[in-house]
This record gives C-alpha cells, structure tokens and sequence, in this order.
C-alpha cells in the first residue's frame, strides 16, 4: 500500500483531497454534489493550529539553545589563561614549534589548513561543489523559464555604478589573485582570495550583466575549471599522504621560508581553493538571478 501510494507520490498523481478522504472515509462524489467540502475545512483547521503552535515552538528551541550556549560561555576559562587546553596541547605547540620547518610556509594558519589539515579543507571545498550542483539541478528543472533578460537591466543600471564597477573590479581581481598566490606567506589564502574574486565578478555583473563575462566564463568552462581545481587538490594531498605516512620523499619540498615558490603543496592547493570559491560564488550569482551562468 506504501509503495502504491509513493509511486503516485514521485509520478504526481497523488490527489491530497482524494487520499484524504478515503482515509475519512468520505465520499468526495456526494459531496461535490451536495457543495459542501469538509476535507478543506479539515486541512484549514489544521493549518490554523499549525500557525498558533509554531511560534511557541521556535521560540522555545531557541531560549534552549540559548540557554546551552550561555552556559557554555560561563564554563569557557578566561582569556589569557596559560592553563587552558588549547595553550597546553601538544598539537598547537607542534602546530607553532614545528610547522615553518615542516610546512615551509610563514603563515601558520596557511600551514595547519592546507597541510596538516588539508582533508578538512578537500571536504569544504566538496561542500561548496555539492551545493552548486544541488543548485544548478534545481534552479534548471524549468526549462521553459529561460528568460531572455540580456541587456534590459543593464540598461536601467545606474551610470555611477557602471563607473565604479569599472575602475574597481580590476583592481578587486588583482588583490583577489594576490591573498590567493601570497596566502603560504601572510594573512590570505585560496578562500579569502576566492571571495574577494567572486565579488569582483558578482559586482561587474550587477553593472554591465554577465554577457560580457559569459564570453569567457561558459557553462562548460565553468564545469571543467571547477572540477579540474577539485581534482587536482584530491589527486595531489593523497599522493602527499600516501608518501608522508610511509616516509617517502615527494617531488614537493618546503623550498626557502618567505620565498613565493616554496611551502610545498600549499601554493597551487591556495589556487585550486580559490578557483572553486570565486566561481561558485558567481555561479550561485548567476543561478538565483537568472537561471543560468
């Protein structure tokens, strides 16, 4: 019965009013007949009640989670403290002590997120394809939606943004591509740097639409870069692990602390991390704004 029922379900014949009846035990014919429909009154009543216990109920979640969260804070030791785990674990004194000869990059956080860590880094970048993909299949089931807006808002936007977006946006992208190359070497790295090139594209977009930039950043192209990026950052750190933990020596090494082209892996893992951030902030852009990259 279950099957039959979710078969309807997934091909889109399930009627609620039908099923709802017969689970009343109504005959929907008679009714029809006599104008009179209880199974609308049931599901309006049930909507009413729905509303009044709703708000009770998330405001209610939220005072606990409140309450947890502000008992946590009372039991958090006080800042400064050189007795608290985080200053007496033996990982964060390896992290500190260790990590410019191990890593080779000056910047420790660089070091301990795409070298030490740099699994938890593969899965956020996963994280951000698998939410593309999810909203490219969802926001391109309707078809017959494509809208054919081209250059109809781009000739309503304001002139004072067309001129801003175009002195800012090179000069967003240049930095954006700095943070990402100098992030093994200072405050920065793949998903900072990818950010700042999102918005640079996001805010040319927003002044002059994404025809210009769909030029060079197509559907296909968009696809390949992406999973090129996230391939290479897999297929590189499992070589890097597989080598480390059975003490093999890799055809990556430090090179010189503070030089560009040293810290290993973490330089093009910055790059690979960048490309999936900048273009799946333009893509969620273009996606939500027009059904299309």
């Amino acid at each position: 019965m279950k099957s039959n029922w979710f078969k309807k379900w997934d091909e889109g014949n399930f009627d609620l009013t039908e099923e709802t009846a017969k689970s009343f035990k109504i005959n929907t014919k008679e009714n029809k007949e006599k104008k009179f429909k209880p199974i609308e009154k049931i599901v309006e009543k049930e909507n009413k009640s729905f509303e009044m216990i709703y708000p009770v109920v998330a405001i209610g979640l939220a005072l606990v989670m409140i309450s947890f969260f502000l008992y946590a804070v009372t039991k958090m030791p006080m800042f400064g403290d050189p007795n608290t785990p985080a200053n007496s674990s033996e990982v964060i004194k390896r992290y500190i002590e260790s990590g410019l000869e191990e890593t080779g990059a000056v910047n420790i956080v660089a070091g301990v997120i795409l070298d030490y860590r740099a699994f938890d880094t593969l899965g956020e970048s996963h994280v951000l394809f698998t939410a593309a993909t999810v909203v490219t299949l969802l926001l391109l089931a309707k078809k017959e939606e494509k809208e054919d807006v081209k250059e109809k808002e781009i000739m309503e936007t304001d002139p004072i943004l067309k001129i801003a977006a175009k002195v800012l946006t090179p000069i967003i992208l240049v930095f954006g591509i700095y943070v990402i190359l100098c992030g093994h070497l200072g405050p920065g790295g793949g998903f900072s740097g990818g950010s700042i090139i999102g918005a640079g594209l996001i805010l040319y977009s927003v002044a002059y639409g994404t025809e210009r930039i769909k030029k060079i950043i197509t559907p296909k192209v968009y696809k390949i870069i992406t999973l090129s990026a996230l391939c290479f950052y897999s297929f590189a750190k499992c070589y890097s692990f597989f080598c480390g933990a059975n003490h093999l020596e890799t055809i990556f090494t430090t090179g010189t602390p503070g030089a560009i082209l040293s810290a290993g892996l973490i330089l093009p893992l910055n790059i690979a991390v960048g490309i999936v951030v900048s273009l799946t902030m333009y893509g969620f852009y273009c996606y939500f704004t027009r059904r299309h990259i």
